[in-house]
């Protein structure tokens, strides 16, 4: 394990970064997270596939030169032999990297906090499942969504019985950007997004449709045994899905629908999730995620806002401010951080993590990957139950 090279982790755990350099969307947001709670330091990174601007781009985040390279193998190996080297890296690269990205640093025990979906196809899935299982460190998957109080707050309710037997679940995430063919305009964004080369199988599926899934299967615990998939293309000339309906059904029992377009106009963020239960129901959305509306049968709704009167342990540990102040998106990702951080300590210091500690892992990951193929196999199957 990398931070076996010193004797202890005194002060911010050291961070290294693939991928995320200049214009890059999703690089910005980690480095946000990542400095939230004072756990980590930026200290090196291999922000772009070319070395001018992999330069470039840790020039303008203030890294030494020194540890600004022109390529993640070239990170990993000169990082590894470093007495002050890396003690995480950050891979924030698109799909089809992550694998080969994440084999370099897991192989030389540095842990790995990967951007999702895990990779862009089972293949990879599964060799990164294996090689992150053989390995002393840690494989973290940011299913960011995951990390917001309400969530955790959900889940603990569920888990506690406050639903009673799940029965129905309905998971949408809706955004309109891609409504029109963005990739044809020079979009860093869109184009690689709707690249099955660079995406894999799924688009707006793989996207955020695998958000849905996660988070559905994070707050319920549920199994999902088989499922029916519908997916579209309705701009002319999109290689991959910009539009999916999935019908699920769950070895408890428990049915469930999720869609997840990104041709909807109107819709920015539109992740929602709603969980029926026979005692009872629960709704949540991410557009509004400090409040979480609980509905036990036959009473009037109640709401629950994040740290006020209603909300558990659960979500309290994860929040950061009082009842009223708003906790969103970069906080929800600064947890997956700071849950990281204490797992990667722990690690170090021999002991157990606390059982509180939660992040989304490389099973989570190869289940996500999972998903999107059995959808598109359905599909190519007139929409045919299969199994993921």
């Amino acid at each position: 394990m990398v931070s076996g090279r010193n004797e202890k982790i005194a002060g911010k755990l050291r961070l290294g970064m693939v991928g995320g350099g200049k214009d890059a969307f999703i690089g910005g947001v980690h480095r946000i997270a990542a400095r939230i709670d004072g756990e980590f330091e930026l200290v090196a990174g291999a922000l772009s596939s070319t070395p001018e601007r992999a330069l470039e781009s840790g020039r303008a985040l203030g890294l030494d030169e020194k540890r600004i390279y022109g390529s993640f193998q070239e990170m990993a190996s000169r990082e590894a032999r470093r007495k002050d080297g890396i003690d995480a890296v950050a891979i924030v690269t698109p799909n089809h990297m992550h694998y080969p990205a994440a084999r370099e640093f897991l192989k030389r025990g540095i842990h790995v906090i990967c951007d999702k979906p895990l990779t862009s196809t089972m293949a990879d899935a599964k060799k990164l499942q294996k090689l992150a299982n053989d390995s002393d460190a840690l494989f973290i998957l940011t299913h960011n969504y995951t990390g917001y109080p309400m969530i955790r707050q959900a889940r603990e309710m569920i888990a506690r019985g406050d639903l009673g037997t799940i029965r129905v679940i309905q998971a949408e995430y809706a955004q309109d950007w891609l409504t029109e063919a963005v990739e044809e305009t020079g979009s860093k964004q869109a184009s690689w997004r709707t690249d099955p080369a660079q995406s894999g199988a799924g688009g707006a599926l793989g996207d955020i449709g695998t958000h849905a899934y996660n988070l559905l299967s994070f707050v319920t615990g549920l199994e999902l045994s088989e499922l029916s998939a519908d997916l579209q293309s309705f701009v002319k000339g999109r290689r991959l899905d910009d539009n999916a309906h999935v019908m699920m059904r769950f070895s408890s029992g428990a049915r469930g629908m999720l869609w997840a377009s990104q041709v909807s106009p109107g819709n920015e963020n539109g992740l929602r999730l709603r969980i029926y239960g026979d005692k009872g129901g629960l709704e949540w959305g991410q557009e509004d995620p400090n409040y979480l509306w609980f509905t036990p049968f036959g009473e009037p709704k109640r709401l629950i806002t994040r740290n006020g009167a209603g909300a558990g342990a659960a979500a309290g540990r994860v929040s950061r401010v009082p009842p009223g102040h708003p906790e969103g998106y970069l906080e929800g990702f600064a947890t997956i951080y700071a849950e990281a951080a204490r797992a990667i300590r722990a690690k170090h210091d021999k002991t157990s993590v606390d059982k509180d500690v939660i992040f989304p892992t490389v099973d989570d990951g190869v289940a996500g990957i999972a998903f999107v193929e059995a959808c598109v196999k359905s599909a190519k199957k007139n929409g045919a139950w299969v199994k993921p």
